[in-house]
């Protein structure tokens, strides 16, 4: 077990936010599948919700009828140092992170704690770095951002792809993402904050870039390609701006496995023409109508956080994320797939990127992280044998 700062810590695991429409996913997810010598524990501001959702889990599981509540709110600096110190893992839903994620990341890069979360905010990634790196790396803390399908199919498929390429020469890697999947009120919340921050976002992305340190002898690049027929899929590529392809790109300045000189693309993947061209006019509606408060709020209130699909939608959605890579004369397609992306997996992404830090064997790393940097190959297991499909489609 590669519990850090000894075992002295209560707990290897603390859900936080767990009373949250993912977070309970989540919390359900442990009950399952958490090894029995798992110390794992929930955590939130309402000790009322906490209870009733383990009178839930104990229904379904009896071992659950003594699990731990930790009262702590995501204002609550002192409650989350202590929350933080308690623990070797946090594992927090509570967003949009750039207005509730701050301290919580503080706190465990000051106590050496492990850290998680769902974010899939540029700008939160991007300050955090800034802000809390350097105590992280001090303290051995590992702060992992995006655990969910923002970005684990990503980061992971692309390094994936990456192994079946040859080692030491340049490579490229485009990935084309589809599903058929709705959004929650949380989800829909980040999104729409996120769109209203493009000054903020894009002043953080500039400081995070002249405090990176520069890459020797080495490139890993993430550029935003341009529209257009995939002829390796037979869809229409269209690209997107979102944080996934960010994260490779750390992934890949990390680790020389990506080779000399990296390249990642990252795309959805649409296929007729006509719903390519609404989506596209459709997402730059939203933006549009996030730029201005009232609207912003107004589009708020029709999702409400905390509500998202049923079990019946949910057990309907599925994704596909699907690689090209190249390199070294040698041409690959790969693919990660799975159920309902947005909740169902990305509860199952977050609990066992959780339980990977705290119990399995991991390469030393501290400080801001990405799941293929922290985790890798451990990782990658846990989530095949939790149902996820990494698969080699081809190769030429």
């Amino acid at each position: 077990m590669n519990r850090q700062n000894g075992a002295s810590r209560p707990y290897d695991v603390v859900l936080f936010g767990a009373t949250g429409f993912v977070g309970e996913l989540t919390a359900g997810y442990l009950a399952a599948h958490a090894p029995a010598g798992c110390r794992w524990a929930l955590a939130g501001r309402n000790r009322a919700r906490l209870e009733q959702l383990r009178n839930r889990l104990t229904a379904l599981h009896p071992h659950c009828a003594d699990l731990p509540l930790l009262h702590a709110d995501a204002d609550d600096a002192d409650a989350l140092r202590e929350l933080a110190e308690s623990t070797h893992v946090v594992a927090t839903t509570v967003g949009p992170y750039v207005w509730y994620g701050e301290k919580l990341v503080a706190a465990c890069a000051e106590a050496g704690t492990d850290y998680t979360d769902l974010a899939g905010e540029p700008e939160f990634a991007d300050r955090m770095y800034l802000e809390h790196d350097a105590r992280a790396r001090e303290t051995g803390a590992r702060i992992v951002h995006a655990c969910g399908f923002d970005s684990v199919p990503h980061d992971l498929g692309a390094y994936f792809t990456v192994l079946q390429l040859p080692e030491d020469v340049p490579l490229r890697v485009d990935g084309f993402v589809r599903s058929n999947a709705v959004f929650s009120g949380g989800t829909f919340a980040s999104a729409l904050t996120a769109m209203s921050r493009g000054p903020q976002m894009l002043s953080a992305a500039r400081e995070r870039r002249l405090h990176e340190p520069r890459l020797v002898a080495r490139r890993a690049a993430a550029p935003l390609g341009g529209p257009r027929f995939s002829t390796e899929t037979g869809t229409w590529a269209l690209p997107l701006p979102t944080l996934d392809a960010q994260i490779v790109r750390r992934s890949a300045r990390a680790l020389p496995r990506y080779g000399p000189d990296f390249r990642y693309r990252h795309y959805a993947s649409v296929k007729h023409l006509p719903v390519a061209l609404g989506g596209t006019a459709a997402l730059g509606a939203l933006l549009g109508a996030a730029q201005l408060p009232a609207v912003r709020n107004w589009l708020m209130d029709r999702y409400e956080p905390g509500s998202g699909p049923d079990e019946e939608r949910r057990r309907r959605s599925w994704f596909t994320v699907r690689f090209v890579g190249e390199g070294g004369g040698r041409r690959v397609f790969t693919e990660v797939s799975g159920g309902d992306p947005g909740y169902d997996e990305t509860a199952k992404m977050l609990a066992e990127s959780a339980l990977c830090l705290a119990l399995d064997e991991l390469p030393p790393t501290s400080g801001q992280v990405t799941t293929a940097v922290a985790m890798g190959d451990a990782l990658l297991e846990r989530l095949r044998g939790a149902g996820l499909r990494f698969r080699v489609a081809a190769v030429r």
